[in-house]
């Protein structure tokens, strides 16, 4: 958006303005050791730069070639993107509850090449509930409430396999709020890395 100040009545300068506005916001980023190009739209969480919450997560996460993974809230999809880069020979689901973020998840995995990806509209884990994963992340919003993170950590503990991992990452002030959670449906907490800002954390499902 040009910096000098546009007169919004002239009709040809509120046409260009929109235009901006609405045109892809395109860039490129090494994420985990992975070069993925994106494409993203203003409306979508951090359009310009990968955040350093979603950064931090995934320097810490661990995902295996054969692993099935689900990116929960994906946005336009770093997280999920960077795990099918890492998971060859699995499968990475990236779903959100706005069909805008979903949309272009979609586009960035076409646009890096990704066939063991699929980017699907669903609200939590409603429209995946058949599906079960060796590995479930997320970067949660700063406002998560107890009732979302429970109804998360509920539905992750159910459809993750043995031995199968969460991953999420937090602003820094919620940390004590994740452990308590994680302790409670999973019986079990570790913290990957506290930082100023960001908390990556971790609960397995243990075997029963």
């Amino acid at each position: 958006m040009s910096g000098s100040r546009a007169d919004l009545r002239d009709r040809a300068q509120r046409e260009r303005l929109k235009r901006e506005l609405k045109a892809d916001l395109c860039f490129a980023d090494v994420l985990a050791g992975e070069s993925l190009d994106f494409v993203t739209t203003w409306g979508l969480f951090s359009p310009r730069r990968i955040d350093d919450g979603t950064r931090l997560l995934l320097d810490y996460a661990e995902v295996a070639a054969t692993d099935r993974c689900l990116d929960l809230g994906c946005g336009y999809g770093p997280i999920g993107l960077a795990f099918a880069r890492k998971a060859r020979d699995g499968h990475c689901t990236l779903v959100d509850k706005d069909f805008v973020a979903v949309e272009y998840s979609r586009r960035n995995a076409e646009r890096n090449g990704l066939g063991n990806v699929d980017c699907l509209l669903s609200n939590g884990f409603a429209q995946i509930a058949e599906r079960r994963f060796d590995v479930v992340a997320s970067n949660l919003p700063a406002k998560v409430g107890r009732e979302l993170l429970y109804t998360y950590l509920l539905d992750a503990w159910d459809q993750l396999n043995p031995d199968g991992r969460l991953y999420v990452v937090t602003i820094t002030g919620l940390r004590r709020f994740i452990e308590k959670g994680f302790k409670e449906v999973f019986g079990n907490y570790e913290k990957l890395k506290q930082g100023r800002d960001y908390t990556v954390a971790l609960a397995r499902r243990e075997r029963d």
